[in-house]
């Protein structure tokens, strides 16, 4: 064979073995490169809980605990704890702390809570669509009664309607003056509580383990650490429940030991 001819041929098989070799490292690369990516998409997320319906504690006036579970309700805002708005006469009044009395009062019309889960907020929280038992929406009801605001950030005008209607009616915080939530926090950062002060349990109180629960037939009883409905009880301060740090201090308060 003319060496011309041989030296084409070798060329042309090396540029093959050369082409086929870049294609094969590409290849694992991308495999690498996606290998990669699902692995740090999987690190970035958690996977939500179904629904989970129980009967829940206030926390304040968009986040309530079932079953030990924080849910912050979806798509609105309401007052914060220690923030406070002006009635129709001027007048300072503790907006925050009338929304969560109100919504204690209105969960407890109708239980269990039903709500199902969209997301997770920055500190971990479920955010969730909240149903009582008969049905009724309890994000739309709160900006209903001016208890909370649609927010249009994260509710796409869910409620929008539902605002015009208690701004219209002077309904709650619509009857006076007052500083929507979200620019109230970024004003007072010193004045919010975080998560874990806003918690009803170990954090908040020091340590103080006795619950002490208001039955439904309006009996002051509580439970310690080891009985058997201590776990399944939940505490709503907004209600007039509270923690103990002692027996005696219970008992001194008006409550009783439960029977088991």
């Amino acid at each position: 064979m003319p060496r011309p001819l041989v030296g084409l041929i070798l060329l042309g098989v090396g540029t093959l073995v050369a082409a086929v070799t870049q294609s094969d490292l590409q290849s694992t690369a991308g495999q690498q490169s996606t290998s990669g990516l699902q692995s740090t998409i999987t690190n970035w997320t958690e996977p939500l809980p179904g629904p989970l319906q129980g009967r829940a504690s206030v926390i304040d006036g968009d986040t309530v605990e079932i079953a030990g579970q924080r849910v912050r309700f979806n798509g609105i805002d309401a007052p914060e704890s220690r923030q406070h708005c002006d009635d129709a006469k001027g007048f300072d009044y503790p907006c925050g702390r009338r929304a969560a009395q109100a919504l204690d009062k209105f969960l407890a019309a109708s239980r269990p809570l039903h709500c199902s889960f969209v997301d997770r907020d920055q500190y971990g929280r479920l955010v969730g669509n909240c149903n009582r038992a008969d049905g009724r929406s309890v994000q739309k009801w709160l900006v209903e009664q001016g208890l909370a605001l649609d927010w249009p950030r994260y509710s796409n005008g869910a409620f929008a309607a539902a605002q015009v209607s208690a701004k219209a009616a002077h309904r709650g915080v619509w009857q006076g003056r007052f500083d929507q939530p979200w620019d109230w926090r970024a004003a007072n950062a010193d004045k919010v509580e975080s998560v874990s002060e806003q918690s009803t349990g170990f954090g908040l109180l020091g340590g103080c383990s006795i619950k002490g629960n208001i039955s439904a037939k309006g009996e002051r009883i509580y439970h310690v650490p080891g009985q058997k409905y201590y776990s399944q009880t939940r505490i709503s301060q907004v209600s007039g429940e509270r923690w103990f740090c002692s027996e005696a201090d219970a008992q001194a308060a008006g409550w009783r030991k439960a029977r088991r």
